[in-house]
């Protein structure tokens, strides 16, 4: 049905007209008890897929990847969706626009996307406000949220450490746990601080400011966790699993969007990412060892897929593309499948 209203309707419409008109459809039904609560009935995940983590439930492995909501509007909408987590963001330092449209494509071919959105977001000052308003209520503490942190476009590289700082300062206290992000293709310059002379002082200035103001709100220390590119050479990527272990971070949110395409401008998202995220998370495990997390994020659209992830490592998945082109019962099917294998490791015990 879903594949029906989407060759008919919305691959008729532009790709960011759309996911706007869908989100807020999501955010309405959210806001609506009874229609709420048959959502999630239908939609939510199986008890038996829950894991523990950082001291929080999580319904499930399978969260929401950052650029879905960007600013944090729509957490409670996708909740109810089925997802275990929500990663906001990209969040940034200053309010920006973002690039000139149109700067979002489908590639139907490769059930994929192409963006160039470029960090369109208003800003860590009112995205902060504003999951402080969601942390108030019931539902809100109840979500785990994770928030993404970039660079404002207009800093200078060289005081991206400062940039990153200020948004974690700022919403740290509203988050269950921190992403610093240095893998978008979008913002010129970024994926140049995934260097490891360069990412240090990005990581090192980002935990202080994050651990000044949590101990500040009265909280435990957010775990903090860096997103890195597919494109990194596999020696690169040692480089940046062994400067975690060394800055003792939380973990790896792998992967972002590749660049790794002739199709124009932007990141690829979807199934052509699936092979090299697998391969990425695969070894981080092998270089980190069990502890950190690793959060497996690319080309996820089956169960299977998200198998894969947790087989080689990932402790939990995350997934954007495959809800675009898979529907409303997308988190459904695969929360189901993994909850699946729980409980046949749990009979096998």
């Amino acid at each position: 049905m879903y594949r029906l209203l989407f060759n008919l309707v919305f691959r008729r419409i532009d790709p960011e007209r759309a996911h706007t008109l869908v989100f807020v459809a999501i955010r309405l039904a959210a806001d609506v008890p009874g229609l709420r609560w048959l959502v999630a009935r239908v939609l939510g995940a199986p008890p038996a897929g829950a894991v523990q983590l950082w001291g929080r439930r999580l319904p499930s492995r399978l969260g929401l990847a950052a650029g879905f909501d960007k600013e944090g509007v729509g957490v409670l909408g996708m909740t109810m969706m089925g997802f275990g987590h929500v990663e906001v963001g990209t969040v940034t330092a200053l309010a920006q626009p973002g690039n000139d449209k149109p700067r979002l494509w489908r590639v139907l071919d490769q059930h994929a996307l192409r963006n160039r959105m470029g960090f369109n977001n208003a800003g860590s000052q009112e995205v902060a406000h504003r999951l402080r308003r969601l942390r108030a209520t019931r539902r809100g503490r109840a979500a785990v949220i994770g928030v993404n942190i970039g660079k404002s476009r207009v800093t200078p590289v060289e005081q991206a450490a400062d940039d990153y700082a200020t948004s974690a300062g700022r919403l740290a206290p509203y988050a269950d746990y921190l992403v610093v992000n240095v893998s978008s293709p979008n913002t010129p310059g970024l994926r140049d601080l995934q260097a490891v002379a360069a990412l240090r002082p990005v990581l090192e200035a980002t935990r202080v400011a994050a651990d000044r103001a949590t101990t500040a709100a009265g909280r435990a220390p957010v775990p903090l966790l860096v997103k890195i590119a597919p494109d990194l050479s596999d020696a690169d990527v040692d480089a940046v699993a062994d400067l975690v272990a060394e800055l003792a971070l939380d973990g790896v949110v792998a992967v972002n969007t590749t660049i790794a395409h002739d199709l124009g401008p932007g990141g690829l998202s979807g199934p052509p990412l699936l092979q090299r995220g697998l391969d990425v998370v695969a070894r981080l495990r092998r270089r980190l060892g069990p502890e950190p997390v690793i959060i497996g994020c690319g080309g996820i659209t089956t169960a299977a897929d998200a198998r894969e992830y947790v087989a080689v490592g990932a402790t939990l998945v995350q997934a954007y593309t495959g809800l675009i082109y898979e529907g409303l019962f997308f988190a459904r099917r695969i929360t189901r499948g993994l909850a699946d294998d729980a409980a046949a490791a749990d009979g096998r015990t």
